[in-house]
């Protein structure tokens, strides 16, 4: 009898975290409970002791991965944050923990010892300690060797999210199963292109450096944005809302973005 989508995924999902802790954590990690999110603004998060087994006889760590990011990331991307999950695991653990949602000096040596540098804007030059962080994976370093022997080795994240309504609107890119990006139009029949553009949440890939590729669209009623091509207003509705996004240009008062949380 074959696996069920939900035993693939969970069963992907925990051999890569066996696959890292092996790599990159000397075994010491003592395994958790995974749960597939959909958290705004977050694309993980590692909960201690979250689980309690229900006759008392032992308690689990949780690590939560957002799902609806899952088609706009590469593979190695997601499971870099898997690791990143891990290393708070770690320091739970074996460390001293710090404030609640501060990441220390401690969590950021250790994020660098297994390939990962901690970055409050996820590029070169951010601070490396704070409340809210993120990363970067380093070139050539332990886990993006780890994770290179990992995918190819097949069978990761098989399963994607089409319905992505909590993933940031400028989210213009879309990756394979291969991890390489995905030109439209697509042939392949384990991405659905037409459920992300008829939601609005994809958009072709454009040139970034050219302002001129990008135009700010908004839903007149709930004031939802999103950034595509020129010649989009009047084109894309808002699944919500049944409105067609229209130029923000156009629109005598916009609310501005919502900050991260």
């Amino acid at each position: 009898m074959s696996a069920t989508p939900s035993q693939q995924l969970y069963e992907e999902i925990e051999g890569a975290y066996d696959w890292f802790n092996e790599k990159l954590f000397g075994g010491q990690l003592p395994g958790c409970i995974f749960t597939l999110q959909r958290k705004a603004n977050t694309f993980g998060y590692f909960s201690p002791s979250r689980f309690l087994r229900r006759n008392g006889a032992g308690k689990s760590d949780e690590i939560a991965l957002n799902c609806a990011y899952f088609a706009h990331r590469r593979i190695d991307q997601t499971l870099s944050t898997l690791a990143h999950e891990q290393v708070h695991q770690w320091q739970d653990h074996f460390g001293t923990r710090s404030r609640s949602g501060y990441h220390n000096r401690e969590w950021a040596n250790k994020m660098k010892s297994i390939g990962l540098m901690p970055s409050d804007t996820g590029e070169p030059g951010g601070k490396q300690c704070g409340q809210q962080m993120t990363h970067y994976i380093i070139e050539g370093g332990a886990f993006a060797v780890a994770c290179q022997e990992l995918i190819e080795q097949g069978g990761m994240l098989s399963w994607i999210d089409v319905v992505t309504q909590r993933v940031a609107m400028s989210a213009t890119k879309l990756y394979g199963p291969d991890g390489k990006l995905v030109e439209q139009p697509v042939a392949d029949p384990t991405i659905d292109i037409l459920a992300l553009t008829s939601a609005g949440l994809l958009t072709p890939a454009t040139n970034p450096e050219d302002p001129k590729n990008k135009r700010k669209y908004t839903c007149p009623s709930c004031h939802l944005n999103l950034w595509g091509k020129p010649g989009l207003s009047g084109r894309v509705q808002c699944v919500d809302c049944e409105v067609l996004f229209v130029d923000s240009k156009e629109l005598v008062e916009v609310p501005a973005d919502p900050s991260p949380s």
